[in-house]
């Protein structure tokens, strides 16, 4: 068969469609870049917002016109949803998609399967296209061990599923023979990772940092609930030459009232904790968070508060979500914000951060060393520093060089 298979979402989303694309292939069906040149399509979903889910909305119908499979997170929360659209649509859930073969020949053949259950398998050391050659996304865990009240990821991927240490190493070695010289180490929460398991995200660094070979590291979203839990222990293992000094911290509202009415189970001053003793090791290192605007019962005050912790921390990459009610969550229960007043305060949001950026990347002019070049950018070939700043460059995809910062924009830096 010749498949066509579009992606959307985290990164986690991406490494399942990798290994998707892994598995069918191995089974000698043809990858084709277009649903025009397909027999069958596979859509693998995102419903993180409500225009996510509504871009999803649109591509099942868009695609339906040849059999179709719906693969990642519509398909265990909104499965109605979908049989509305194509009744005649298979599902694949996140769990399931060790069964993407037979799904795509049963649907190729008229037949439905449905396989949305909670079926704990390790997603590591299986076959695997990647979109990037440079780069191997890894999942460590799958579900969470949180009950945010605006989430609806947590119906999909259900609660904390860590992948056994020893396949997340023998994933890296197996790799770095194939050019891999990045690896994204991901999950819903990193921070969490092992605590089903007797395991724990410091000791995971400190395995894959000994691994022999020339490679970088990058930790994905942790939660401040669990990493004030192992920091001491984490920042002893970002002390790696392989680890990106690099720390994906989200926030969400600077206003510790807002916090608990979204059930997060820390405080503004846990989270400030994290990013001072970070910054107290690794004075450069750059810091990513995630801002919700206009979730139920913001008022001013607690908006304030968000401008003003912004202005304190200066992260280097933030990443504003409007609040969108999600369908089985308390927060779409509660009152909501108008529309208008949540447009403007994400409007005033990107404006400061844009600032905040731009200011903080004017820092970087002059700096001089090594980088490893490991995407294909709009504006050239894009490398990343041991701090993960992203450098606009000349050179070949997954090779090091060093360079020298020469100009500095709002989202990127550029060196020659």
């Amino acid at each position: 068969m010749k498949i066509y298979l579009e992606s959307y979402g985290c990164s986690a989303n991406q490494s399942d469609s990798e290994i998707m694309l892994g598995i069918l292939k191995q089974k000698g069906h043809k990858i084709v870049s277009s649903p025009k040149q397909s027999d069958i399509n596979i859509l693998n979903t995102c419903i993180v917002k409500s225009p996510t889910e509504n871009r999803m909305k649109f591509r099942i119908k868009e695609l339906s016109g040849k059999p179709l499979v719906v693969a990642g997170c519509m398909s265990s929360s909104e499965k109605e949803i979908i049989e509305n659209i194509n009744p005649k649509a298979s599902l694949i859930g996140p769990d399931s998609i060790h069964s993407i073969c037979e799904a795509a020949e049963k649907a190729f053949n008229g037949k439905k399967i449905v396989a949305i259950d909670a079926i704990r398998k390790p997603k590591v050391c299986l076959p695997k296209i990647r979109r990037n050659p440079a780069i191997d996304i890894i999942q460590i865990s799958t579900g969470c061990l949180g009950n945010c009240y605006y989430c609806q990821t947590k119906f999909a991927k259900g609660r904390l599923f860590s992948y056994p240490s020893s396949l997340i190493t023998k994933q890296v070695k197996s790799v770095l023979t194939q050019g891999v010289k990045e690896f994204w180490l991901t999950s819903q929460d990193t921070g969490c990772y092992g605590k089903d398991a007797s395991e724990s995200l410091p000791e995971l660094l400190k395995k894959a940092a000994e691994i022999p070979g020339k490679f970088l590291v990058r930790v994905g979203m942790m939660n401040p609930n669990h990493t004030k839990k192992i920091l001491n222990e984490l920042i002893e293992a970002y002390k790696s030459e392989k680890i990106f000094k690099f720390i994906h911290i989200p926030v969400q509202s600077g206003s510790d009232r807002i916090l608990k009415k979204m059930n997060r189970n820390y405080t503004i001053s846990d989270f400030k904790h994290i990013i001072d003793a970070f910054r107290k090791q690794f004075p450069m290192i750059t810091l990513s968070t995630d801002i919700i605007a206009g979730y139920p019962g913001e008022t001013e005050k607690d908006f304030q508060q968000t401008i003003n912790l912004l202005k304190e921390v200066k992260p280097d990459i933030v990443n504003i979500s409007k609040y969108w009610p999600r369908p089985k969550t308390e927060a779409s229960q509660m009152k909501q914000l108008k529309r208008e007043a949540i447009n403007k305060r994400t409007q005033k949001l990107s404006i400061l951060v844009k600032e905040i950026q731009f200011e903080k990347n004017k820092h970087w002019l002059g700096w001089e060393g090594e980088v490893l070049i490991d995407e294909r950018g709009k504006k050239g070939m894009i490398s990343r520093n041991i701090f993960y700043k992203p450098i606009v460059t000349k050179g070949k995809l997954g090779c090091f060089r060093k360079v020298r910062i020469k100009n500095a924009y709002a989202t990127y830096l550029k060196g020659f």
